[in-house]
């Protein structure tokens, strides 16, 4: 049926029509070839997975519109936008330099996840200065002088900005090759991108190699967004749109191969060119299936390498392993407990609120430091479990008329159950590729959110879900929460120190051994992951009632960020990291940012001076200096 309906669409398609998708398709290529070209640079050479691209890609357009107005006014000649886009690109790669020298090189040697951290904290800094410097309205840019018309190609009128788009692909791949192929720094690059500490072992300054990396990278970027200017307008909004676009070009790719990242360019121009007429109610997931795919069947891209294992990235001891629980912590943890019971009875219903979603965001982060910590597996599509946990709870209650009691039955079945069966596909993998394909799970899961509207009711969701009779006060579904919650992660820690919790860290250290010893890795990968899903999705099932409503946005890429934020700003090895991460994060949105505009510059400092001054979180920092003074005291 599905082949009949796809012959059918395709046959009634004109050639005219095709022509036309083919070189829009062409079009959107290049451009996200540039972009992505740039991102693929960057990871090749530092293995940075580098967020804050799409804000390079973003401040290109700006300069581009500030820049070739007066360039223009000077003389409307196709010179002069060229040069505009120039001076873009390269005002964009010093500002990269910049960023490479003040703060990425600070973070070369440490974990995946405070590097992505800390550029998320650039990503929140960059937009509020834009939003500063040109305002949060749209600009519109000059059109480009001599492209502003069309030409008639197979009877296609074809606007001659895209075919000057189609060329610029080609061109930038011819003049990358060049630099990489003829020049001392492409060969070290190259080399780099194969391996890292064997060029740092031939005495080649990293520093200096690193700088130029992110100098090409960031001019890459600032180029796409400059291109950009003709066909639209620069918005503070266009950062994250393009970034989820390149790192799925990269990943196809393989990342560090920049013929992969055309190759993957080529094949989702056109599948976003055709898939919209072929199969217009999935356009938002088509390209996330097919990274899914990649990811599964070819792990490393189409056209990249298996990284060798110098090259991969090993967790400093002591960031990811939760502790054991010592006799003090407990004693701590019963104090704690204690503060939280009489918690609702010393403030207002409004911070009853706060408390609950505090609690809750606690329990997923911690699913998340329990996947992490112990079982190395670094998830960027954590809030798909939060959001299917969520959706179980409140479709159980508004489609099949259940209580809310079956209703939190449900959701960590539905978040073990989405987990177990993409776990077993996710698990498979490691580092950076294991990651994207979390990524690339949750943005297919919010995609179906989104446009199976008679289910979830799309960007309106589900409203009225709300807690039984029995729960309707804020104080007894506070208690509610509170007992769910620390259940679920004392259950967690206790795993984590079972049996099964040391295989899963000897799986962490060194699959190869376990595997030698009799270890099932896969298995406990596996496991592992489907604890992690039922746990958020017990969290989701919680948040749901507290809300009344649930949406998509539940699923979406900034509250998987959030976890990560909440679980690296309270400090990943102790177990009261997750309850100190989503109470600090979450207390400063909802009541200390809003009283600032500028509330995301301000979160992204608080977050890149975390990550420098204690990258083992607000716990770990307290601890030391708590046994700094002790030990001061003492000695005196």
């Amino acid at each position: 049926m599905a082949r009949a309906i796809c012959w059918s669409v395709w046959s009634s398609m004109s050639f005219s029509f095709v022509i036309a998708q083919i070189l829009n398709g062409l079009a959107s290529a290049s451009s996200l070839f540039i972009v992505a070209s740039g991102l693929t640079i960057v990871f090749g050479v530092t293995r940075i997975v580098n967020f804050a691209h799409g804000s390079l890609y973003m401040l290109g357009a700006y300069f581009a519109v500030t820049l070739m107005t007066p360039l223009l006014d000077v003389s409307r000649s196709f010179p002069m936008f060229v040069l505009g886009l120039i001076c873009a690109a390269l005002l964009t790669g010093v500002l990269g330099i910049a960023l490479e020298v003040l703060l990425l090189r600070r973070v070369y040697k440490s974990p995946e996840l405070l590097q992505l951290l800390i550029t998320f904290g650039l990503v929140l800094v960059i937009q509020d200065l834009v939003i500063r410097i040109w305002g949060p309205l749209e600009i519109l840019g000059p059109r480009a002088p001599g492209l502003r018309g069309a030409v008639s190609i197979a009877g296609v009128q074809v606007p001659s900005y895209d075919l000057f788009l189609i060329a610029m692909g080609p061109l930038v791949f011819g003049l990358i090759w060049l630099v990489l192929a003829r020049t001392r720094f492409g060969i070290l690059v190259r080399a780099a991108t194969q391996d890292r500490e064997m060029v740092a072992a031939l005495g080649v300054n990293q520093s200096i190699l690193f700088t130029g990396a992110l100098f090409l990278g960031a001019a890459l970027a600032g180029l796409g967004g400059a291109l950009q200017i003709p066909r639209a307008a620069a918005s503070p909004q266009m950062d994250i749109a393009v970034l989820t676009d390149a790192f799925v070009v990269t990943v196809i790719g393989g990342m560090g191969s920049v013929p992969g990242a055309a190759l993957a360019a080529l094949i989702i121009g056109q599948l976003n060119a055709f898939g919209i007429v072929v199969f217009p109610k999935s356009t938002l997931v088509l390209v996330f299936l097919l990274m899914a795919a990649v990811l599964i069947v070819r792990p490393y891209g189409l056209l990249g390498r298996a990284e060798p294992l110098s090259l991969r990235v090993v967790t400093p001891e002591g960031f990811t392993a939760i502790a054991p629980t010592s006799a003090p912590t407990w004693r701590w943890c019963g104090v704690l407990i204690a503060a939280l019971t009489i918690l609702p009875w010393a403030v207002d219903a409004y911070a009853q609120k706060i408390a609950i979603e505090i609690l809750i965001f606690a329990l997923a982060a911690f699913a998340l430091a329990f996947l992490i910590g112990n079982g190395g597996l670094v998830s960027f599509g954590h809030a798909a479990y939060f959001g299917i946990g969520a959706y179980a709870a409140g479709l159980a209650v508004k489609k099949l008329g259940f209580g809310m009691e079956t209703a939190l039955l449900l959701a960590p079945l539905a978040g073990a159950g989405a987990a177990a069966l993409f776990g077993v596909f996710i698990v498979r993998l490691s580092g950076i590729y294991l990651a994207m394909l979390t990524l690339a799970v949750a943005q297919i899961v919010y995609a179906v959110a989104v446009q199976w509207v008679e289910l979830t009711g799309g960007d309106n969701g589900i409203v009225g879900v709300w807690p039984a009779r029995w729960a309707s006060s804020r104080i007894t579904y506070y208690y509610l929460t509170l007992v769910l919650c620390s259940a679920g992660i004392f259950l967690l820690h206790r795993v984590l120190h079972a049996p099964f919790g040391y295989a899963l860290r000897g799986a962490r250290d060194s699959a190869v051994r376990a595997d030698a010893i009799g270890l099932d890795v896969v298995k406990l990968r596996w496991l592992a992951f489907t604890l992690a899903g039922a746990a958020t999705g017990l969290a989701g099932g919680l948040y749901a009632f507290s809300k009344g409503s649930i949406d998509p946005t539940l699923l979406a890429i900034p509250q998987s960020v959030d976890f990560l934020a909440m679980l690296l700003m309270g400090g990943i090895q102790h177990i009261a990291g997750a309850l100190v991460g989503s109470t600090a994060l979450h207390t400063l949105k909802v009541i200390a940012l809003p009283l600032t505009d500028m509330w995301r510059m301000l979160l992204g400092v608080m977050i890149i001076a975390i990550v420098l001054l204690t990258p083992q979180g607000l716990v770990g920092g307290g601890l030391r200096l708590f046994r700094r003074s002790t030990r001061g005291g003492a000695s005196a």
